[in-house]
């Protein structure tokens, strides 16, 4: 089935975030309904299709929305864990070799993971090879 054209109210703002690449439930609906009025009269869709499209979609919002809360949980997590380092001892090799030891004063978290920073103002992303004591 092709569909000519689909009528949408866009804002005028002058906006610079990009443009979603996701399709939520009224943009879902807007193409549904325009799909309806734009089907063959002789040989229309079969509403199984219909209600088959969604269902895939209210799955995929709702894998969308449990991965955003699984992201909060997981940083709530690593922020619970982070601050349970601070005051302990780091050790670890630095990139020229050298050993190096200090007391963790403050740890924040990046995307993959947290970095420490030590008392004499070292800072060593937490992973392997760091002996925290």
């Amino acid at each position: 089935m092709v569909v000519d054209s689909v009528s949408s109210t866009q804002s005028t703002t002058n906006s610079k975030s990009p443009p979603s690449a996701t399709v939520g439930y009224n943009d879902f609906l807007q193409l549904l309904i325009a799909q309806m009025r734009n089907q063959d009269p002789t040989s229309p869709t079969d509403m199984a299709q219909y209600m088959s499209q969604f269902a895939q979609l209210s799955s995929v919002e709702q894998a969308i929305q449990t991965n955003a809360k699984l992201d909060t949980l997981l940083s709530t997590s690593a922020l619970s864990q982070a601050e349970g380092l601070i005051g302990r001892t780091a050790t670890f090799t630095s990139e020229d070799g050298e050993n190096t030891t200090g007391k963790i004063t403050s740890v924040h978290i990046i995307q993959g993971g947290a970095v420490a920073t030590l008392d004499n103002g070292v800072q060593v992303q937490l992973g392997p090879g760091i002996t925290i004591s």
